[in-house]
């Protein structure tokens, strides 16, 4: 699937610097990521927001060993996906819930695995997202050897969506083009090299694994391969494995030869190495595409890609940080795009391999997509946004079982939208808010009655849920508990009222109330209610607390996401005091333990920067030393060893820098930024 672009919305600004066309070009071309040695944290990709394919330095998979243990390489899409048979005598419907007084009432959360390690573990574990495939190269029918390879120079084409892979064999050059089709789920190579003749190509199939490469190779018994069709310069794969299935699709050009290579794999032989390989969930037509209709598809939509939507220049900038975040900038345009831009919403690394299951976190939703209508691209968030309404029965069957109202959105899932038993994300409620946020997003990019119609009924069910959720205690409308806020570090049964989501719960119901309006509804009373009577934002000692059973916040607790910040960053601050926080944005700038937070606090501190006046401060946050802020050559976020990756700290930043950008947030001394297309948080 294509995809979709936004033309630029013709607005300009400028920090210190005259406002005109830029030429984004330049911008993305002086960005290309570029490789001359083998950095198993820094695999570069290929995608379309639906399908993705990650390499190695030369061009495909083919030095898997030596990336396996930082990022492994993968082929993954948004519907490949793998369950192991349930067990026998496990019933998911068995699973036992755990009580959580609320109010006098008990309700029931799947946070306990005493006595049901097997169904809990089960349910966690599947499905799991499943890599489709390696394509890797041979010399002589050997694997290589990273040693093999040597005189690297590996270059992303970001303006053309094209990877170019020049390295040496046994002392002879080989170039290596990879490129994925822009709309279909299709990787394409062309491999040129004097070793014509001693290449060829691998495409091997593995069983399915819940670990991070989504890859069982050790148990060849398990699955089935077959050829379903065959002509002279195609193949088609039939795979299954347990209830699962998909088909690929191979199509090479000129004369060469495939042959079985063990049980789930294929070589393909030729003096001329040119090949197209496609993955479908259903059984492929015969509008085969080639290698050379899938570079010139790449080449027309990636133009068109960086032309749209937004962009900034921050070239005439005198700050020595500028570049970086420039380069950050662009490249988490590009991995955003590849990455969080399909028809669910992504998992934290996205396409390139699995965490936690594969599976999505719906609270990070925001943090991956809300940055597309920022800069002008809004029918890429559209995509995934869609994705609530087909899992809306079971989001307010979810919430009819708890006793409330509307639809409780699932925190980790998979695209059936069942929730994953866990002591932690089953009490998370910021995700409960997104898709109200997400969708008044889409309705500034495009005001009209379609967009309404379009989302209303997530709107709706949100809102619905929300207000039943708050309970009267004393007067006043409080969240939890049992409750975790977005800093997971509390106790569901100790925390009641954090900052951030009594926030929240005051703007998204607010914007429900305005759809309502727009649709020609009446206001609800309840709605309305309790957002007057909500609890106020918790202070002690003149700052916002984590919540409000929480004195110990920048002591025991100072760890984790500092989310009392995003009250005035990420949302607009209703109920928020500027003093108040401006004193908490200093207080946590000092006392934090920064090294102990996570990729998209880094940006959301600096929003609430912004918001407070503070370009300077906003700008320095983005800088932030810690861990959890490095950004690696092929501009992704490294969190830790099994954590490789981090898209929200992408999609955070982008929605940090357009909100800066918008409101004129970058420093006057050494900042030069000019911008087109860009558009500040709600």
């Amino acid at each position: 699937m294509a995809l979709g672009l936004m033309a630029a919305s013709g607005l300009a600004g400028r920090t210190g610097a005259a406002p005109g066309r830029l030429d984004r070009r330049a911008i993305v071309e002086r960005h290309n990521p570029s490789l001359h040695a083998v950095d198993p944290r820094s695999p570069l990709t290929v995608g379309n927001g639906e399908f993705a394919f990650t390499a190695d330095v030369t061009g495909l998979q083919s030095l898997g060993p030596a990336y396996e243990e930082h990022v492994p390489l993968g082929t993954q899409s948004q519907w490949g996906w793998h369950s192991f048979p349930l067990p026998e005598g496990l019933n998911p419907a068995g699973l036992r819930l755990e009580p959580f007084d609320t109010y006098g009432r008990p309700v029931g959360y799947a946070t306990s695995s005493a006595g049901q390690e097997p169904l809990f573990n089960w349910l966690r574990e599947n499905p799991h997202r499943l890599n489709l495939a390696r394509i890797a190269l041979l010399l002589d029918g050997a694997p290589l050897n990273a040693k093999d390879v040597s005189r690297i120079d590996q270059r992303l084409d970001l303006w053309r969506g094209v990877l170019e892979s020049r390295f040496r064999l046994q002392d002879q050059p080989v170039t290596v083009t990879t490129c994925c089709h822009p709309a279909r789920d299709c990787v394409a190579v062309s491999v040129e090299s004097p070793l014509a003749g001693r290449l060829s190509v691998e495409l091997a199939f593995p069983y399915g694994s819940p670990a991070i490469g989504a890859s069982d190779w050790g148990n060849p018994g398990k699955g089935w391969t077959s050829v379903a069709a065959r002509e002279r310069q195609s193949m088609v794969v039939r795979r299954e494995l347990d209830a699962d299935g998909y088909w690929a699709r191979l199509v090479w050009a000129g004369e060469a030869n495939v042959s079985p290579r063990g049980g789930h794999a294929f070589t393909l032989a030729g003096k001329r190495l040119e090949f197209a390989c496609e993955f479908s969930p259903r059984e492929l037509g015969r509008d085969a595409v080639t290698a050379e209709e899938t570079r010139k598809a790449s080449e027309a939509h990636w133009p068109a890609f960086w032309a749209g939507g937004g962009a900034i220049d921050l070239s005439s900038s005198t700050d020595p940080r500028a570049r970086e975040l420039e380069r950050r900038i662009v490249l988490s345009q590009y991995l955003t795009a590849i990455q969080c831009a399909g028809s669910t919403p992504p998992q934290e690394t996205g396409l390139t391999c699995n965490s936690w299951y594969g599976k999505f976190h719906l609270e990070m939703h925001w943090w991956h997509a809300a940055h597309f209508a920022l800069w002008g691209r809004a029918p890429l968030l559209e995509r995934s946004l869609g994705w609530y309404s087909a899992i809306l029965p079971a989001a307010r069957e979810k919430a009819r079982k708890q006793g409330y109202a509307g639809a409780r959105w699932p925190k980790m899932t998979s695209p059936d939208g069942r929730d994953s038993p866990s002591n932690v994300g089953e009490l998370l409620i910021w995700q409960q808010p997104h898709p109200i946020a997400m969708s008044e997003l889409c309705y500034r990019a495009r005001p009209a009655r379609e967009t309404l119609d379009r989302h209303a009924d997530i709107v709706m069910a949100s809102a619905e849920f929300m207000a039943s959720f708050a309970a009267l205690r004393g007067g006043r409308y409080a969240l939890g508990p049992p409750v975790i806020p977005a800093q997971e570090n509390h106790p569901p049964r100790e925390t009641w009222n954090p900052t951030f989501e009594l926030a929240y719960w005051r703007q998204a119901l607010g914007i429900a109330q305005t759809w309502r309006e727009r649709l020609g509804l009446a206001r609800e009373t309840r709605w309305d209610e309790v957002r007057e009577r909500l609890a106020p934002l918790p202070v002690k000692d003149g700052v916002y607390l984590a919540h409000e059973n929480c004195p110990q916040t920048y002591t025991e607790r100072n760890r984790d996401h500092p989310s009392m910040l995003a009250a005035f960053g990420v949302l607009a601050g209703e109920g928020v005091d500027r003093e108040t926080m401006r004193r908490t944005l200093h207080k946590t700038l000092r006392e934090w333990r920064w090294e102990e937070t996570w990729g998209w606090d880094f940006p959301m501190t600096a929003m609430t920067a912004a918001r407070l006046g503070e370009p300077e401060a906003a700008v320095d946050a983005l800088f932030i030393e810690s861990p959890k802020n490095t950004w690696l050559p092929n501009g992704h976020n490294w969190q830790r060893p099994g954590l490789p990756l981090y898209l929200p700290g992408n999609g955070g930043l982008l929605a940090a820098v357009a909100t800066m950008a918008a409101w004129d947030a970058f420093p006057k001394r050494g900042w030069q930024a000019r911008w087109e297309g860009l558009l500040p948080l709600l």
